[in-house]
């Protein structure tokens, strides 16, 4: 049995590990896919200390290797549920089963789709959700980026080196992300921006060919036509797994500041749980303090 079983290897997981490790705890992350979390998407990170300038995947890369050195377990699965029982909890991955005193769920969120016709589709074939991926299929094509966040501005940004055309469309009159990175896109002479416009649907007949989007003032469509589309409006929480043991507050796990579930012994961390900012920082501020609030538990402060 592990003292503390931790859901998710994002930045929130990987330092909820570091600490509870450095506290002499047993631990085990289990994660479903790659480490690192969203961020790896990240083409180029600026704002996180220490760091002038780093890409998601080195970052992530580092922080995996400090947590593995500091003796933390790892398995790759997908966890399907939690389960109390008298010696602590059961972490039900399809078959298997691993046991710890305490549990971390810090499982980030997943990309919120567009949800319009011809989406699912395209979906992986036209429609992406990564322009560090899958950007070098569209060199010297016309791509669509739906968004107007720090996400959208960052994919926009990457996709203007290689692509001929980059046109990115808001729903609001005006980005929301940060200035610097707006400025950044406005010195591109190959981006050009639609704002004030909702995606209604992706076209095409055997590959993708445009979307069609609505002026949200005049109700007005129109065929923006390109080869691919990244979509980049946020962020979902994925906590179905866990609402058998711990309260949801609009899909994410309620919680505090001191990242204490509704479930004695069931702490929370990162973009998974409720809270106004979702950053890398941020979700490395949750890791240290879930994983402190763990070590608590587990020995009876």
């Amino acid at each position: 049995m592990h003292d503390i079983i931790i859901v998710g290897g994002g930045p929130a997981g990987l330092t909820a590990a570091l600490y509870a490790r450095r506290a002499g705890k047993r631990v085990l992350i289990i994660e479903k896919g790659g480490f690192g979390g969203q961020m790896t998407f990240s083409p180029k990170i600026e704002n996180y200390p220490a760091f002038l300038s780093v890409s998601g995947s080195e970052l992530a890369d580092k922080m995996v290797e400090q947590v593995l050195e500091q003796g933390a377990d790892v398995e790759v699965e997908t966890v399907t549920g939690i389960e109390r029982h008298s010696d602590g909890f059961h972490v039900h991955c399809g078959e298997k089963v691993f046991a710890a005193k305490a549990v971390i769920v810090a499982t980030g969120a997943r990309h919120r789709l567009l949800g319009v016709p011809g989406e699912d589709k395209f979906l992986g074939d036209g429609v992406s959700f990564c322009a560090v991926c899958d950007g070098a299929f569209y060199k010297d094509k016309h791509v669509i980026v739906v968004g107007g966040g720090n996400s959208a501005l960052q994919e926009a940004l990457l996709l203007a080196e290689t692509a001929e055309r980059v046109t990115v469309v808001q729903n609001l009159d005006e980005f929301t992300g940060e200035v610097r990175l707006c400025e950044l896109l406005a010195a591109k002479p190959n981006v050009e921006t639609v704002f004030g416009h909702t995606v209604v649907g992706i076209v095409g007949d055997a590959a993708l060919t445009g979307a069609e989007v609505e002026d949200v003032h005049t109700g007005a469509r129109r065929v923006i036509p390109a080869d691919g589309v990244f979509v980049a409006i946020g962020l979902a929480p994925d906590n179905g797994a866990f609402e058998n043991l711990i309260a949801l507050d609009h899909g994410y796990i309620a919680a505090g500041e001191d990242c204490k579930t509704s479930a004695e012994g069931i702490f929370t961390a990162g973009d998974c749980r409720t809270k106004g900012v979702r950053q890398i920082a941020t979700a490395v501020a949750d890791g240290a303090t879930a994983a402190l609030a763990a070590c608590r538990y587990i020995d009876g402060e």
